[in-house]
C-alpha cells in the first residue's frame, strides 16, 4: 500500500505545484490568494500544507524548480548548442507555465518577499557550461570569458524576455533573440565559428 500512497503523494504536489504556477503567472505573487491555488489544483488546505508550509515556500518552490520539465542537453557542446537553448527557452516561456511562473517570480522576488539567487546561479553555471565546452572546442575568441559572459547572457536573456513580454505577451522573444545573438556573438565567437554559426530559429522549436 506504500507505493500508491506515494505516487497520490507525488501527483497531488504536482498538481498543486502546477496551479500555483498558472495562479502567479496570471495574477503576480501578491493577488495569487491560497484559496485560488487550492481551487485550481482541487485539493484542500491540509494536503497543500502536507507539502508546502505557507504560500512563501510554494513560491520559493516554482522558483527554484522552474527548469524541473524542460528537456535540456545532457551534455554541453559548444556555442551552437548555447544558441539553440535560448531559442528553445524562448519558446518554452510562451508555453511551459512552470517556467514562465518561475521566471516571473525570479524577477518579482521583493514583492514574493524572496531574496533567492539560486536559480540565477543555476542558469549561470548551465550557460557556462555550453561555454566551457564551446572553449575548449576552439570557439571562443582569447579575451572572452567564460564566467563573466555567462553572466552577462542570463542578465540579457531576463531583459529581452522581459521587455518582450510587457510589449506583446512573448510573442516576438524567438526575434528578439535572435537580434540578441546578432549583436553579442562577434564580441565572443572566432571568425571561423562565427561563419558556421546558425542563429535560427527554427532549430530551437526543433528542441521542442
Amino acid at each position: 500500500m506504500t507505493r500508491p500512497k506515494q505516487e497520490r503523494a507525488v501527483r497531488t504536489r504536482e498538481a498543486i505545484l502546477t496551479a500555483a504556477a498558472e495562479v502567479f503567472d496570471e495574477y503576480g505573487y501578491s493577488a495569487a490568494g491560497v484559496s485560488k491555488i487550492l481551487q485550481r489544483a482541487g485539493v484542500t488546505q491540509g494536503a497543500m500544507y502536507f507539502h508546502f508550509k505557507s504560500k512563501e515556500d510554494l513560491g520559493r518552490a516554482v522558483l527554484v524548480e522552474q527548469a524541473a520539465t524542460l528537456a535540456l542537453p545532457d551534455e554541453p557542446a559548444g556555442l551552437q548548442q548555447l544558441v539553440d537553448l535560448t531559442f528553445y527557452l524562448g519558446f518554452e516561456l510562451q508555453r511551459n507555465v512552470l517556467l514562465r511562473a518561475g521566471v516571473r517570480l525570479a524577477v518579482e522576488q521583493g514583492e514574493a518577499g524572496l531574496r533567492d539567487f539560486t536559480v540565477y546561479r543555476w542558469w549561470i553555471d548551465r550557460f557556462r557550461a555550453e561555454l566551457d565546452a564551446a572553449e575548449r572546442r576552439g570557439e571562443l575568441l582569447p579575451q572572452v570569458d567564460g564566467a563573466e559572459f555567462a553572466r552577462v547572457l542570463v542578465a540579457s536573456f531576463t531583459g529581452t524576455q522581459l521587455m518582450s513580454h510587457l510589449e506583446n505577451e512573448r510573442q516576438d522573444l524567438p526575434a528578439q533573440i535572435a537580434t540578441l545573438w546578432n549583436y553579442l556573438l562577434p564580441g565572443i565567437a572566432t571568425p571561423a565559428t562565427l561563419a558556421r554559426l546558425t542563429v535560427d530559429v527554427e532549430r530551437g522549436k526543433a528542441m521542442l
